[in-house]
């Protein structure tokens, strides 16, 4: 049976995720001097961009409040250089998969990996674009990473596109999608930093528009249906290129990587994506 796009995000991402929620990721940005987890997971995301300012951040992320980018940047680039924050983000995720895959080996993953992100679309998609512009390390499990991290920015990138097309903002967004996967409003608030009046006002907003009663009406559960088709169909190319053989092998390959480190990575046991690599994938 052929694995579509979402399918395949939910084994890349589970590989790009340990950039930010590990305890070596965490401690090499506290080393670095960055107040807080938060300004460390900003000045990571963020350092390919260059020194962006924090409207900048702010849209290419899309669904965080403004002051919560506003609280990590730009005071992060003064904390260290973009290229500085390159280089711990590498070294977090290098320490965190050292001890997560132990011997396994990934070396076949990672050339398919390369293969596909290689692929990505680019154009008006910036993250994608700046992660795809990276050097490609050396090392098996972290050419793996860099190429997981190209293909969830450009899954993202497209992501994004589909939300500004279906006319939802970054608040109403997150509402739908909570509804949607059953995820509790105060979590998801806190994590992405608005303010309960404002999730009020963004449920009276997409009640208005018939989207939302209570919980997601008909015409709320088909948008967002429209929005994951336009995601899925918007992240093809890199699979089509790659091939439907080689499509599957990094399915299969990736599958029993991305539960080891489903079940290893504690941090990610509840997250604003609501992904679950154990539930998800089979095995």
């Amino acid at each position: 049976m052929a694995v579509g796009p979402r399918e395949l995000w939910v084994r890349f991402e589970t590989y790009h995720d340990v950039t930010y929620f590990s305890p070596e990721s965490r401690a090499v940005t506290d080393a670095l001097g960055c107040k807080g987890g938060w300004m460390g997971y900003f000045g990571q995301r963020a350092a390919p961009l260059g020194a962006a300012s924090p409207e900048v951040v702010t849209a290419a992320f899309f669904s965080f409040h403004p002051r919560k980018v506003a609280r990590a940047l730009p005071d992060a680039w003064d904390v260290a250089t973009p290229e500085r924050f390159l280089a711990a983000r590498l070294e977090g995720v290098d320490r965190t998969l050292r001890r997560m895959l132990e011997s396994l080996d990934v070396a076949e993953a990672a050339e398919l990996a390369c293969r596909a992100a290689e692929a990505v679309p680019v154009a008006g998609r910036v993250l994608a674009a700046a992660n795809r512009a990276l050097p490609v390390p050396d090392e098996p499990h972290l050419a793996l990473w860099q190429a997981c991290t190209t293909l969830r920015e450009s899954r993202g990138d497209g992501h994004v596109a589909a939300l500004v097309a279906a006319d939802l903002g970054p608040c109403e967004a997150l509402v739908l999608f909570g509804a949607d996967n059953d995820l509790d409003p105060a979590y998801l608030r806190t994590a992405r930093g608005w303010s309960e009046e404002e999730w009020r006002d963004a449920e009276a907003a997409l009640a208005e528009r018939g989207l939302l009663d209570g919980g997601l009406t008909p015409a709320g559960r088909a948008l967002r249906a429209d929005v994951e088709r336009r995601t899925d169909e918007a992240a093809t190319r890199p699979w089509d290129v790659l091939g439907a053989a080689g499509t599957a092998r990094f399915a299969e390959l990736m599958t029993p990587i991305a539960l080891r480190l489903g079940r290893l990575n504690e941090a990610m046991r509840t997250n604003p994506m609501a992904i679950d690599p154990v539930a998800q994938l089979p095995g």
